[in-house]
């Protein structure tokens, strides 16, 4: 606040009764305190920021997080490994999927578990199906924040198409979980199998809709095109991921470069912006969801039968000999505290590219048939620490536009 202070105007203090009271000058100070939120629909969740304005020009903001926390890491060390797949549904409730799936992966790393060839074209086609889906939202709120309304009845009308086939593998359509440790809990039936056929030769032409929509938009040019840089060291320093770190031109998506699932046997591109702006991310989205159109049609093609699930039995433990000697300094206070538990036999970490960016659980391991800690990485709760810095000399119109940017949901930021 002190170079605040050097910029202020003189404040005066008037007496109403005296006589000379029209002969001061005008009252007037150049800093105002705004509280946006935790109320504010454009917020995307339970959010408050802090502006520091200069007139409409922002000068400092400061996230105040945690409305909607719920202690879901805690949860996880009193259930089995198993039992916590539902708990990850809620965190990014917008992509559930997705979670359910970076989780899974990280116990099958913990466990050594191999996951069976069909197992993995399936997973893979419903994170790639989860993603389009999160772009949709994504696209369809940010333009409707912006004001272009059309384009979120055109997203959510192709979104719905995916959450119904969700309902149809899983029975459910937001929180879902299908995914399970060491596989999938069923197969596609043919009809499903169709209808993703079906999909993948309507889709493309609508992705071009929304195109046409916005790219023509004078409006959505200027609220995107130059708002919120973020230059490459910085989207670095910050520890941003997926399409908020790939618009800065960072070319790194774990999908390629540390590869799972059945995405090493495709063929697909990352698209990388240059400007690092608010309309480069924007277009990563529109050709991510082309690229994952690819990534489908390729899995489809690939995929044979065989089994769906590794021999996992329902508690599963990690195996006793996996030991990491930067925890063998660490045993001795376990033992301690863990009131009852074994010393730690193992942790791991494990990151998934969801479609906000770097999705990872680091988990560490008592031998046990639950986890003796959990810790999340969630992609929304790391991009609001670039918030300040991306929103400063920006106008508080566009403090809206930049939560857009991250995608960010308060569930998955909170925990």
């Amino acid at each position: 606040m002190a170079h605040l202070e050097d910029q202020r105007s003189t404040v005066y203090h008037v007496d109403p009764s005296h006589p000379e009271t029209d002969t001061l000058p005008t009252l007037r100070t150049e800093e105002l305190l705004l509280n946006m939120g935790p109320q504010h629909p454009s917020t995307h969740g339970v959010l408050k920021v802090i502006l520091e304005l200069e007139g409409e020009r922002i000068v400092k903001s400061t996230p105040v997080m945690g409305f909607l926390h719920r202690g879901v890491e805690k949860l996880a060390e009193h259930g089995t490994y198993h039992q916590f797949i539902p708990h990850t549904d809620r965190l990014d409730y917008v992509c559930a999927m997705y979670n359910n799936f970076a989780y899974c992966r990280a116990v099958e790393k913990l466990m050594g578990i191999t996951v069976p060839d069909r197992a993995e074209y399936l997973r893979t086609i419903v994170a790639e199906v989860q993603r389009i889906i999160g772009h949709l939202f994504w696209l369809g709120t940010q333009a409707l924040d912006i004001g272009a309304m059309t384009v979120f009845f055109y997203t959510f009308r192709d979104r719905e198409i995916l959450l119904d086939w969700f309902d149809e593998l899983c029975g459910a359509r937001l929180t879902t979980s299908w995914y399970r440790i060491g596989g999938v809990e069923r197969d596609f039936t043919p009809e499903l199998e169709q209808k993703i056929r079906k999909f993948l030769d309507y889709f493309p032409p609508k992705i071009d809709e929304y195109v046409v929509f916005l790219e023509r938009n004078r409006i959505w040019l200027a609220r995107t095109k130059g708002v919120a840089v973020i230059s490459a060291e910085d989207a670095l320093s910050f520890g941003l991921s997926g399409p908020t770190l790939r618009g800065s031109g960072v070319d790194y998506d774990l999908r390629k470069y540390e590869s799972y699932g059945a995405y090493p046997r495709c063929e697909f591109s990352v698209p990388v912006g240059k400007n690092g702006d608010t309309y480069d991310r924007y277009w990563i989205r529109i050709e991510e969801m082309r690229e994952s159109i690819k990534i489908i049609r390729q899995c489809m093609d690939q995929m044979e039968p065989g089994p769906i699930m590794a021999d996992v039995p329902s508690v599963t433990l990690p195996p006793k000999e996996r030991v990491f000697t930067n925890l063998e300094s660490m045993i001795q206070q376990f033992k301690l505290f863990s009131q009852g538990f074994d010393a730690p036999v193992g942790e791991i970490y494990c990151g998934t590219e969801a479609h906000k960016g770097e999705l990872g659980f680091y988990i560490v391991s008592t031998g046990g048939g639950r986890p003796y800690r959990l810790k999340i990485r969630a992609p929304s709760f790391i991009h609001m620490g670039a918030f300040d810095h991306m929103a400063r000399g920006y106008m508080i119109a566009d403090a809206i536009t930049i939560f857009g940017t991250y995608d960010i949901v308060m569930g998955e930021c909170d925990r």
